[in-house]
């Protein structure tokens, strides 16, 4: 039984790795569907880029996913539909956001934007965020200290989302998850 997700209730999990990082993207994968908008937001190095993979393998994505931090987007081909990865760390401004092409895709396949909150207003309501914060500086020494991850609806689709999400991981409080899909490395 895999293991490290562990329910703070609400919609809030505290993940104690990198795999189990991979796994609630896959999870979170899973529900997704055409059209939806998903605005990652956390510190670099927190786990987005983690939480994305797990997302694009749930979709069948068979490329390698990384950061689109200089590409700023990256479009995958999913079974169903495709997987568009948005990096937006390096813009300045709202004006850049046209050059990106996020505007020509939006609501076309799955969007998923990292370093999108300074934006979030122009993507519009029909959304999900997920915020990851790491929880602490203390860990053994290799490790890395647990993320919490916390997803906020702002229209019934993504609502409905969170609650199926909840349903799959036994989002009773302090429950450990028995998520299903295997973990992928030791990189966060």
């Amino acid at each position: 039984m895999a293991d490290g997700i562990v329910s703070l209730g609400e919609g809030a999990y505290e993940v104690l790795s990198v795999d189990a990082m991979r796994r609630l993207g896959y999870e979170l994968g899973r529900l997704l569907a055409d059209g939806d908008v998903v605005v990652l937001t956390g510190d670099l190095g927190a786990g987005k880029t983690q939480l994305a993979k797990g997302v694009a393998r749930a979709m069948g994505v068979r490329d390698e996913v990384t950061s689109p931090t200089f590409n700023i987007q990256m479009a995958y081909q999913g079974r169903d539909m495709p997987l568009f990865h948005f990096d937006l760390y390096r813009l300045t401004g709202a004006d850049e956001l046209e050059d990106t092409g996020i505007f020509d895709v939006l609501g076309d396949g799955v969007c998923l934007i990292e370093w999108g909150e300074a934006y979030e207003r122009l993507f519009g309501e029909e959304r999900l965020d997920v915020h990851v914060a790491r929880m602490g500086d203390e860990a053994a020494e290799g490790e890395e200290p647990p993320r919490c991850v916390s997803l906020v609806s702002h229209d019934p689709r993504s609502a409905a989302v969170v609650e199926q999400l909840a349903a799959r991981l036994g989002d009773a409080h302090g429950e450990r998850s028995g998520a299903d899909a295997p973990g992928e490395g030791a990189e966060r």
